[in-house]
């Protein structure tokens, strides 16, 4: 089964964890402070996964410090034998357990992008039977670009071409862990988990629905502690 499939499924995906929307600041409140504060940063690797039979250049180029992503939902998958849906992705080589781990960078989403996850923490081992994700973020076509945790919860609206930073705070354990996504810095969504495996994030466009989508990045960062 694809990850289209999974993630069309809605009620199967988002089910197995507790989630907490964010509240909003008291008035006169002091701010809130700044989610890296006792993390390090740290270096990562990574590689390019992008529809098998194109150059990387035909997906992807990099100016200014800004790196582009795209894909169409007629492009092949990342293998040639893969039934996954097309995607332009990098994948993260710091595979990990437990711990704390951020993901963190400036995303840019342009209009008509579509049924698109631009990053995630991809669950490369896990037991059978348990997602192949612990979390989504994905834009649809609504709204002026509605971002979504899979294809439910509304975690921003008004999102297309305009900067924004994202961070995806993951405090993994050998059960059930949490993970906290910031916007701005702003904690958007605590949610749990989807329990012990060996995972990675992955950013870039993975094409869930029609078209063309596009993603673009800057200033991406890795933060352990």
């Amino acid at each position: 089964m694809n990850r289209r499939t999974l993630l069309r499924a809605g009620g199967g995906l988002l089910a197995g964890g507790a989630m907490t929307a964010a509240a909003a600041p008291a008035a006169g409140a002091a701010p809130a402070a700044d989610p890296t504060d006792g993390w390090t940063e740290t270096s990562f690797t990574y590689s390019w996964q992008k529809p098998w039979n194109l150059d990387l250049a035909d997906r992807h180029s990099s100016s200014g410090g800004v790196d582009r992503m795209w894909v169409y939902a007629t492009d092949e998958p990342f293998e040639e034998d893969s039934t996954t849906d097309p995607r332009t992705e990098m994948r993260w080589k710091n595979d990990y357990k437990t711990g704390d781990r951020m993901w963190d960078a400036d995303v840019y989403l342009p209009s008509g992008t579509d049924g698109a996850s631009f990053v995630q923490i991809l669950r490369s081992v896990h037991p059978s039977g348990t997602p192949a994700t612990d979390i989504m973020l994905n834009v649809y076509n609504t709204s002026g670009g509605t971002v979504r945790r899979y294809d439910g919860t509304v975690l921003k609206t008004n999102a297309y071409n305009t900067w924004f930073n994202v961070k995806i705070a993951h405090q993994a354990s050998t059960g059930t862990g949490t993970i906290k996504v910031y916007f701005d810095d702003s904690l958007v969504l605590t949610v749990a988990d989807r329990g012990p495996a060996t995972r990675y994030f992955k950013n870039g466009v993975y094409n869930h629905g029609s078209g063309r989508v596009e993603a673009r990045f800057r200033n991406i960062t890795y933060w352990t502690r």
